[in-house]
């Protein structure tokens, strides 16, 4: 998915002249020097040809995937769109040229020039020039795209066209990874959105410059993309080895365990096993035995970011720090693990889980001196505090936790009457909604709700359309949800669509939560604008530890690994990316 990678020229490290390259990163080196000929997770001995099925849950109902409202198909984004320049998935903070062929970026980091490939085409054969980047530069910073990129490239003021295949965009001040930030940027054709208006309701397939073109789809059923057999880019290092099946059709499932036994059953290739129970007890049986299906774990390095159940703090309910941290308290992670995911967890200790960002031991140096400013308005464990996930292994207990919880309800004016927490003041009861995407999150979510039965509280859940669930979120129609906060090796500028201010009521931004803050507005300034590595560590350990004291979440959990079962019809290069997700990695695979 699209993200975060980008460059670190500060002022102190830039060189006093401009400089052009194939590649950026974020400390100015590159494991691939010029000229290189494919990145070493992908195979040269790849074949092309085949047909993959992969399998995805709801619906669609549009063909923009940059856009509000509605549901694009899978795979649309990455399979037939393409931005300036893409990821090495096995560097944590770099980005080589595949639209854009060189990229020279300015010594004072306010601004980076892109020279096109002049070979670049769209899928109907029409060339893809500077127009058309500004174009798209314009079009996702407006108000009919979706939110997320108008935050996004916020801080590109500007694109100036230099020429048919060179422009120049300018940023509003300098910024340690704006540079990579806009070499994400996705293309759009100019021509095919003058005559389609780009905000239009429908379903006509686009053209974009990638390596695949939509073949058939029916909605709510399938869809199909086939390879443009006149793909631009095919013999690039950027791509060599990569996109290597004909055709790619996605079928759609209402839920997980029915495409579990669609699956079984042979009715698509790949699955990503988000659901330890299935890993553990479904996944049997004498096709996996005969090795006809593979079970594998994947390793990988990536951030983990933080999943949890998140409190929408727009609700009057979730309002007050007390009551969020009693809710924390009621969620036994201990049993859960051991008795619903067979030990396979690891609890989430940080919104930076499983990376150097995480918060560690207690504040010093500068990052201390990021929070000190704020000592009046932060809660004391800040300062004195670790972060630690409340916990039921001994010496701690739920029964424990519970007590801990009554206490911090009444404090914040709640009583128990005829086993229901009532506030005294308002004299409202206790209520709240749990709002799920899939069943199989269920047997998770009820022992949860019977502790906080235990407390007097009153909590249902329901099981939604994802469809609807989607929509839900996008306008923050809900009382409690489970949410993942995905972090790159290297956040920035997205770090405002998780938790600033001004995304708290921006229809379709990630701050579910709903905070505002001058606080966490701060911090995340800091992290975007960071000069170096230490500075950047410095200030996700300070917000780290502002959101983890806020009680927004109940900290849910992370695994290191990435689960796949797949049928025995794939060869696949000898290495592995180190960042990546599954469907990443499959791309570099080929039908045997």
């Amino acid at each position: 998915m699209f993200k975060y990678i980008l460059i670190c020229l500060t002022m102190l490290l830039m060189p006093q002249t401009a400089f052009a390259t194939h590649g950026v990163s974020l400390d100015g080196t590159l494991k691939y020097p010029a000229g290189f000929t494919h990145f070493d997770y992908t195979s040269l001995k790849a074949k092309e040809g085949g047909r993959l099925v992969l399998h995805s849950l709801g619906s669609f109902d549009k063909m923009n995937p940059f856009t509000l409202k509605g549901t694009a198909p899978a795979g649309l984004n990455t399979l037939v769109f393409e931005p300036l320049a893409v990821s090495s998935l096995d560097e944590p903070f770099a980005k080589y040229g595949l639209i854009a062929q060189d990229i020279k970026t300015a010594a004072d980091g306010l601004s980076v020039t892109f020279t096109l490939n002049p070979l670049a085409r769209f899928s109907d054969g029409s060339p893809l020039t500077a127009a058309d980047v500004k174009f798209s530069l314009d079009t996702l910073k407006s108000p009919a795209a979706h939110p997320f990129y108008q935050s996004y490239f916020r801080d590109i003021s500007e694109a100036r066209i230099l020429g048919p295949h060179k422009i120049k965009f300018i940023f509003k001040k300098a910024n340690r990874e704006l540079h990579l930030i806009a070499c994400e940027l996705p293309i759009l054709s100019r021509a095919f959105y003058q005559h389609h208006p780009f905000n239009a309701v429908g379903l006509v397939p686009p053209v974009g410059s990638g390596p695949y073109i939509i073949k058939k789809f029916e909605a709510g059923k399938y869809i199909t993309y086939e390879k443009n057999p006149a793909y631009w880019a095919k013999n690039l290092p950027v791509r060599r080895g990569m996109f290597n099946f004909q055709t790619i059709t996605y079928k759609y499932f209402k839920d997980q365990q029915v495409s579990m036994e669609a699956f079984k059953a042979g009715d698509f290739d790949f699955m990503t096993i988000n659901i330890a129970k299935q890993w553990q007890r479904d996944l049997k049986g004498p096709k996996f035995r005969s090795g006809q299906i593979i079970k594998k774990y994947l390793p990988h390095k990536n951030d983990a970011g933080m999943q949890g159940f998140v409190m929408n703090i727009r609700r009057p309910l979730f309002a007050d720090r007390r009551v969020r941290e009693a809710l924390g308290l009621a969620f036994d992670f201990e049993w859960t693990n051991k008795s619903l995911f067979f030990g396979q967890y690891t609890r989430c200790d940080s919104y930076f889980s499983n990376s150097e960002l995480a918060a560690r031991g207690l504040p010093k140096g500068r990052e201390l001196a990021l929070l000190e400013p704020f000592k009046k308005q932060l809660p004391p464990e800040v300062f004195t505090t670790p972060l630690t996930p409340f916990t039921t292994s001994p010496p701690h207990s739920l029964r424990g936790n519970l007590r801990r919880a009554q206490r911090l309800l009444k404090e914040a004016g709640w009583q128990v009457v005829n086993n229901q927490l009532v506030n005294r003041r308002t004299g409202r009861k206790f209520i709240f909604e749990i709002l799920l995407a899939s069943p199989a999150f269920e047997r998770v979510i009820a022992p949860y709700v019977l502790n906080l039965k235990r407390l007097g509280i009153t909590a249902g859940y329901r099981t939604i359309d994802p469809a609807l669930y989607t929509r839900r979120l996008e306008k923050f129609n809900f009382d409690m949800v489970v949410g993942v906060f995905g972090q790159s090796q290297s956040p920035g500028n997205e770090q405002r669509d998780y938790w600033s201010s001004a995304a708290a009521d921006r229809e379709g931004s990630r701050n579910l939560i709903g905070i505002k803050s001058k606080v966490v507005d701060a911090l995340v300034n800091d992290i975007i604008y960071s000069h170096n590595r230490r500075q950047l560590k410095a200030a996700c350990h300070a917000l780290d530890r502002v959101l983890w004291y806020g009680y927004y979440v109940v900290p849910n959990w992370y695994l290191a690994r990435h689960r796949v079962a797949y049928w025995n019809k794939f060869d696949q290069p000898k290495t592995l990316p180190l960042y990546y997700q599954p469907l990443q990695a499959l791309m570099t695979w080929w039908k045997k």
